[in-house]
């Protein structure tokens, strides 16, 4: 799984950077070329729930799958994209269904216990930094050729089918991932043999409703996926929802107008910007290495690790915002770098945590479905806050995150049961 995320954002990134001039160059004005851009966002938004909780009763296998093939056709479409409509579908088609880091963070979350999550997670998230290091070099020199997007859009496509033989050959499927469980639960828990046989009984059904639900019509799917759904929306998640879209969108905020700030602030080229922002981008695959042992200094407590990172990362942006040369900029960047990385990984495993494993698709989906919100506020608001100040952006994200950190700290009591439940079934 590590190796198709890998080439998942490796192949994503070599065409991402290249759009905006192949839509202009097919003769789209700015303002056409905006909102067709923003079309993969708006996808994701109405999507990543829905497609999260259909992974949850067809199963892992056949849900990315299907993501994997048909996101090759969507980039299959761009390589032909010879015109501005078809961008658009192209563009529609990927929002739709390109939720395969999701649904793979769901299946890692399947096969490993709660202990091991973050480590696991941590792991996951740096081979994906990597390829999102590696691809903008690759295509920037396809891009140089002679028809390199449609080369570069072919190529991603590839790599996605290439992808979707990876996950068939894997040694893998619903009934080994439940006797996985099973067997965790059995060494940790030392369930008496009437247990342990009702929970075998437990799972031999689960697992015939999940190989069943496949070919159940399209309209009992859908009513489960509501359902599911609507059980996640009457749930106590809120709060923990509501920290990752004021954090999201307070790290979008910083950085929203990154470049142009330290233009203005500093005098400095775009180009040492995007080096450091590279530099940043290196230091958050390290940071995903090492959350293995930083959870075990915290032992294992996601909810005091995520604080800390949350308030690091609030003080971080405040020394960046506040910073008076370009040293001081290069310092916060190096350590947000980790903070973020480690916070984005904590909330996931809170989600899970708090919402339990039984619908961890659906909750990876709403988890994307809120920071998509993020992503369509977070320009707005910036384009707001840098009409009084280039500093104004990362002024609002230290106010957003402080928030963000009031709420943690009013609910810490449900997170800290959560935590010792978390502890005393491990």
């Amino acid at each position: 799984l590590f190796l198709p995320s890998f080439q998942d954002l490796f192949g994503v990134s070599m065409v991402v950077p290249l759009m905006n001039l192949h839509i202009k160059s097919l003769g789209a004005s700015h303002t056409v070329a905006g909102i067709i851009g923003s079309l993969y966002g708006i996808m994701q938004l109405f999507t990543s729930t829905f497609v999260g909780c259909w992974s949850d009763i067809v199963g892992r296998r056949y849900s990315l799958l299907a993501c994997i093939l048909l996101s090759a056709l969507g980039y299959f479409l761009l390589g032909n994209s010879t015109t501005v409509f078809l961008f658009a579908i192209s563009r529609i088609l990927v929002g739709i269904f390109k939720h395969t880091l999701s649904i793979s963070k769901a299946l890692l979350s399947d096969l490993v216990s709660e202990r091991d999550r973050p480590l696991v997670m941590g792991r996951f998230n740096a081979a994906s930094s990597v390829g999102f290091i590696l691809g903008p070099v690759v295509g920037g020199y396809l891009a140089e050729f002679k028809g390199g997007f449609y080369q570069t859009a072919f190529i991603c496509a590839s790599i996605f089918l290439l992808n979707g033989g990876l996950v068939w050959m894997l040694p893998w499927s619903e009934e080994n991932t439940s006797n996985r469980n099973h067997c965790q639960d059995k060494e940790t828990n030392s369930f008496s043999a009437k247990s342990n046989h009702e929970h075998h009984l437990k799972s031999a059904t689960s697992r015939a409703v999940t190989n069943s639900s496949f070919f159940q019509s399209p309209w009992i799917q859908v009513a489960t996926v509501l359902k599911k759904i609507k059980g996640i929306a009457c749930s106590n998640l809120w709060d923990v929802f509501l920290v990752r879209f004021l954090m999201s969108v307070a790290i979008l905020l910083y950085y929203s107008n990154f470049t142009l700030a330290l233009e203005e602030r500093f005098g400095v080229k775009p180009l040492f910007s995007g080096y450091l922002m590279s530099y940043s981008s290196a230091l958050g695959v390290l940071a995903g290495c090492l959350l293995g042992p930083i959870t075990r200094l915290y032992g294992h407590n996601t909810y005091r690790l995520l604080l800390h990172s949350s308030t690091f990362t609030c003080t971080l942006i405040l020394l960046y915002a506040s910073a008076p040369s370009i040293w001081m900029v290069i310092l916060s960047s190096t350590f947000l770098a980790f903070s973020t990385t480690i916070g984005r990984t904590c909330i996931i495993d809170l989600e899970l945590t708090v919402g339990g494993n039984e619908a961890s698709g659906t909750l990876l989906g709403v988890g994307q479905s809120v920071t998509s919100v993020g992503r369509i506020i977070a320009p707005l608001l910036s384009g707001i806050a840098q009409e009084f100040s280039p500093c104004g952006p990362p002024s609002l994200a230290v106010g957003l995150a402080l928030v963000a950190i009031g709420i943690m700290n009013a609910n810490k009591q449900k997170y800290r049961s959560h935590g010792s439940v978390k502890l005393k079934n491990q």
